[in-house]
């Protein structure tokens, strides 16, 4: 909303300074920074500074203390001076008088409440404007809570302020209720400062000193004073359900012992140096030995036998590397993961290519990433399950994350389910990118970037609840051929990685269909289904080039699918077809009956249909699977440690009505379900009809058994044998196409 005094600042700070300061401003009666930057050029004017800047820097500062010390009605060297400091203060919310030039009650009244709101009145007892508060009174921090702050955090700020504004390198912090990155500069700042050190040593960084300093201020219950208050003000700041207090308290020990375990440090309940250096900087205590690590180097049997001397379990490594120059060995190497398993490591893969700068990530590269990314996971073995860590490895501002970081995750999720969900997707980057992107539902664990402490999106921001690797400091373990440079990461537990991985396949895996056969491939799937005359007749729903097109639009899941699962594509892309193709009328009024069970009612679109009765269950959906057959065939899957879901039961209606619902209206829930009926099929069907066990789909799968995998598919007895013959020239017909664009 726009503020007529604050449309008069502007006007003022253009007529009178425009053509001496380089700039002029927008009169829209809106504070920004641009009106604040003018106005610090103005006050630089004034003061015979030549070079003019935005910031009010040292230079600034020092010029103020040394012609005035401070300001008031005796001080104020002009009219045009305090109009300066009058703009100021309606532009920061406070009453300025009417830009008059005049240092009169209404100004002073503004600047007492201005020292109040700060934290710093009980130093600067009078209504003057010391040089600092000027400082503070120049930007576009606030000092009263905004955007919901937290009153306990206002009060830690104020705090710091009244407590340390009188030291040479510390300067007001906003008063806003909100952790940030002056809040924690300034913190680190208070804590040197109570250790001793003096004006010019003390500099807001996690150095040595500080770290010594630390080391002897391990507090426990009945502790109480200053350095209490610094703590809890540190808890407070860090999202831990305290009170900032100056006693330590056996409520307080029990809040740090459960931080303690967040963040997988010895549970003490004390203030000890690892618990102060997780509270104060992202990275924490780096002398900490972690049980994860990730890097850009192959790890051979040597190196794998080091990284398991040193104590480490799980290993992350890179799907794939862009260039084919530099750092030859980031994306994972041949016969790589099979060392990892032989040495009783674990892995958890990571994809990044260029992604830098915000530029690179918009929902189109989502998809790209998605798509690729699968791939490669499929390409290099990971098995269904594996959780993938998208990058955002740069500083990515908190506006970034929402017009950038946010869509882009968003894209991977879609595409992701489109493909069926084969993969989880985890987020590597920042605090603030990896807890707002997990919080939409994009992410499911975090990879966090903490070695880097300077970047803005760590900075303030507390450790993602979801955070599974810990990344805080680089190191090289080991000795000759051994020797490896890693990160060395902490691990929450919350993924352990990946400990088993299929073997490199020794023959080509499918892809994605080449659009270029699709008028050849309908042609001749088309005729052959009508030379057989199927499905013939009247009463079936969709014809049969609605049908493979359906089939075909969803070819990018189909197509990791067979991937995943080492299986040919033809394989799933002949039940589907086939199934499809003969759903007919009946299956609808058994779909409608089906609803009617579970719900009382007869959908909408069944109230017309004849015959409609009670049923408990249906083969639904594309590819015609019953809600107990979903759960049967996927259970075979999560009992085998080939799906990562939960265990249904196949007798209850409950369970039954939930998959057959997915399998009815999602098509790709139905499609990703095909492989997993293919398999359970070649296991013996365990918990329907008990066959013997045959070897599981393959790339290299005979004829023999491609047939008896499509009869098990439909059922037994005389009618699947023979279906399933009519069936497998329609497997050759894909096959055809899928070996032509393979091996292209």
């Amino acid at each position: 909303m726009a503020d007529e005094m604050v449309r008069r600042a502007q006007k003022f700070v253009n007529s009178v300074y425009g053509q001496h300061i380089g700039m002029t401003v927008t009169e829209d009666g809106r504070t920004g920074w641009n009106t604040m930057f003018a106005l610090t050029r103005a006050l630089q004017y004034e003061m015979g500074i030549t070079e003019l800047s935005n910031n009010f820097g040292p230079g600034t500062l020092s010029k103020l203390q040394e012609k005035y010390g401070k300001l008031d009605e005796t001080t104020i060297p002009s009219a045009d001076f305090c109009r300066i400091i009058q703009s100021a203060l309606y532009c920061k919310g406070y009453d300025g008088g009417n830009i008059d030039g005049k240092y009169n009650p209404r100004v002073k009244a503004a600047v007492e409440k201005l020292n109040q709101n700060m934290g710093v009145s009980g130093t600067y007892l009078d209504s003057s404007l010391w040089p600092k508060v000027i400082k503070g009174l120049f930007n576009m921090d606030a000092y009263v809570t905004v955007n919901n702050g937290s009153e306990t955090i206002r009060s830690i700020q104020q705090w710091l302020n009244g407590m340390y504004i009188l030291r040479k390198d510390y300067y007001v912090i906003p008063c806003d209720g909100h952790h940030s990155r002056d809040v924690a500069k300034s913190m680190l700042l208070a804590i040197q400062y109570e250790i001793g050190m003096a004006d010019g040593v003390a500099n807001g960084a996690f150095g040595p000193g500080t770290q010594a300093g630390l080391k002897n201020h391990t507090l426990s219950i009945g502790a109480s004073g200053v350095w209490v208050q610094l703590f809890t003000a540190a808890m407070v700041l860090n999202k831990r359900p305290v009170s900032f207090s100056s006693s330590f308290t056996s409520s307080l020990a029990d809040s740090v012992t459960a931080f303690q375990e967040f963040m997988n440090l010895v549970s003490s309940g004390q203030a000890d140096f690892r618990t102060w250096s997780s509270l104060l900087v992202s990275y924490g205590d780096q002398s900490r030995q972690g049980a994860a690590c990730d890097g850009v180097t192959k790890i051979t049997p040597a190196r794998a036998q080091t990284l398991k001397n040193a104590g480490y379990k799980y290993i992350g490594r890179y799907l794939y590397n862009p260039s084919t120059t530099s750092l030859p060995e980031k994306e994972i190497q041949p016969g790589e993961l099979e060392t990892i398993k032989q040495y009783d490591l674990r892995c958890f893969p990571i994809y990044q290519t260029w992604a830098r700068s915000v530029d690179y990530y918009s929902p189109a590269q989502g998809v790209t990433d998605c798509l690729v990314a699968a791939a490669k996971t499929e390409d290099h073995g990971f098995k269904p399950g594996t959780r993938i860590y998208f990058a955002v490895d740069y500083d990515a501002v908190d506006d970034e994350v929402t017009s950038h970081i946010l869509p882009y995750f968003q894209s991977i999720k879609d595409q992701m389910d489109k493909l069926g969900s084969p993969y989880k997707i985890g987020v590597y980057g920042p605090r603030n990118a990896c807890s707002r992107i997990s919080a939409k539902g994009y992410a499911d664990a975090s990879f966090v970037s903490d070695m880097s402490s300077g970047f803005s999106g760590n900075l303030g921001y507390t450790m993602p609840e979801n955070w599974a690797f810990d990344q805080i400091v680089t190191k090289t373990v080991g000795s000759g051929s051994g020797q490896i440079q890693i990160d060395n990461n902490i691990a929450s537990g919350r993924d352990t990685g990946q400990g088993d991985f299929y073997p490199a396949p020794t023959q080509k895996l499918d892809i994605g269909f080449n659009l270029n056969y699709w008028a050849a491939l309908l042609k001749e799937a088309d005729e052959y289904m009508e030379s057989i005359g199927r499905p013939g007749g009247t009463g079936y729903v969709y014809t049969r080039q609605q049908c493979l097109e359906t089939i075909m639009s969803l070819d990018a899941g189909i197509s990791s699918a067979s991937r995943r699962y080492r299986m040919r594509k033809a394989l799933i892309q002949t039940s589907a077809f086939w199934e499809f193709c003969h759903y007919s009328l009946k299956d609808v009024v058994e779909d409608a009956g089906v609803v009617m069970y579970h719900t009382g009612a007869i959908p909408d679109w069944g109230k017309d249909l004849p015959g409609v009765v009670r049923l408990v269950d249906s083969s639904t959906g594309i590819a015609k699977i019953s809600g107990r057959t979903c759960i049967l065939s996927r259970n075979n899957s999560i009992r085998a440690g080939i799906l990562d879901d939960r265990l249904l039961d196949p007798t209850s209606d409950d369970d039954r009505w939930d998959m057959w619902q997915k399998a009815n209206q999602d098509n790709v829930f139905n499609l990703s379900t095909v492989p997993l009926l293919h398999i359970w099929a070649a296991d013996g069907k365990p918990g329907d009809h008990d066959e013997a066990r045959i070897r599981r789909p393959a790339l290299d799968y005979t004829d023999a058994e491609t047939f008896e995998v499509l009869r098990r598919y439909q059922g037994f007895g005389d009618q699947a044998v023979a279906d399933a013959k009519l069936r497998m020239p329609l497997y050759a017909i894909f096959e055809k196409y899928n070996r032509i664009i393979r091996e292209s």
